[in-house]
């Protein structure tokens, strides 16, 4: 009888080893994980074929800086928020004085809104002025939200709830938020279906970019396969590329891609991220982030 527990041990191992990793990642704030980059030629020239690998999530984050981003030499601080758009979650930033109030300063912006191009894109905020942390301890804030919080049915203070819980969980020292006076505190998992199939990190609306422009995210889609088109201002394709995700088809990952274009002259532009249909081949779950493009070749 114990000649048989060697063998089968092993044949336990050797099934283990051949089953699949399937977990997916919400992305850390505020830039994801950095897979295997595809770059991909100026639109008119053969694209080359994509190397992206698939990575594994990152790992809880750890003694990481209490800031959202490095503080830069101009003494500011870059710090992501979290808006609305047809009803899912969208990322944009802001480059602010450095402090050391980040969560006040993140939720006095989100408050703010969006900017005007922002909003000619179609972001909103849900969140009123004062919402305000009140502590934070163990990995949890604790905010005291202004009266009629939750005003406008159950959706709509969801949807508020989850701008708050994303915008302030980029900053290491909070995990999860909890809503003054007894509600449970919640994470980003727990808002993960309010994120659209496609998300862009960077770049956001109204940045300055220039040949290749690096493109970062998360995504949700078929085969994990995210492409990306650059476009002037007249719409013309000047540019394309296409990656994978970490993960995807049911699961979502990180993916990160450089798109080269040609342009004789600097002006406005813009960032195309979508999937294409199984079904038909079309462009779905487009993502336009509108931007100012230097000349490229």
């Amino acid at each position: 009888m114990r000649r048989l527990i060697p063998p089968l041990a092993a044949l336990l191992l050797l099934t283990a080893g051949c089953a699949p990793p399937r977990t997916g990642t919400l992305g850390p704030a505020p830039a994801g994980p950095s897979p295997t980059t595809a770059t991909a030629a100026p639109s008119g020239t053969p694209a080359p074929t994509p190397h992206a690998t698939r990575t594994p999530p990152t790992p809880a984050r750890t003694g990481m800086p209490t800031s959202a981003a490095p503080t830069g030499a101009d003494g500011t601080l870059t710090v992501q928020l979290w808006f609305a758009r047809d009803g899912k979650l969208v990322p944009t930033r802001r480059a602010l004085p450095a402090t050391v109030a980040t969560s006040r300063l993140a939720l006095t912006e989100l408050a703010a809104g969006p900017s005007v191009a922002e909003t000619a894109s179609g972001l909103t905020t849900l969140v009123p002025a004062g919402t305000q942390v009140t502590r934070i301890a163990g990995g949890v804030a604790t905010l005291a939200p202004p009266a009629g919080f939750d005003a406008g049915g159950a959706a709509t203070a969801r949807l508020r709830r989850a701008q708050v819980v994303w915008t302030l969980t980029q900053f290491p020292t909070v995990r999860r938020v909890a809503f003054a006076p007894a509600d449970a505190a919640t994470g980003r998992d727990d808002y993960a279906d309010l994120l659209p199939p496609v998300v862009v990190t960077a770049p956001a609306i109204g940045d300055r970019v220039a040949s290749p422009v690096t493109v970062t995210g998360t995504a949700d889609v078929y085969e994990a396969t995210v492409s990306v088109r650059v476009l002037d201002a007249t719409g013309q394709e000047i540019g394309t590329a296409f990656t994978t995700a970490s993960c995807g088809s049911g699961c979502r990952g990180a993916y990160r891609l450089t798109v080269r274009y040609r342009r004789p002259a600097a002006g406005p532009g813009t960032i195309e991220v979508y999937e294409v249909s199984a079904r038909d081949g079309s462009r779905i779950n487009v993502v336009r982030v509108p931007v100012q493009m230097a000349a490229g070749r």
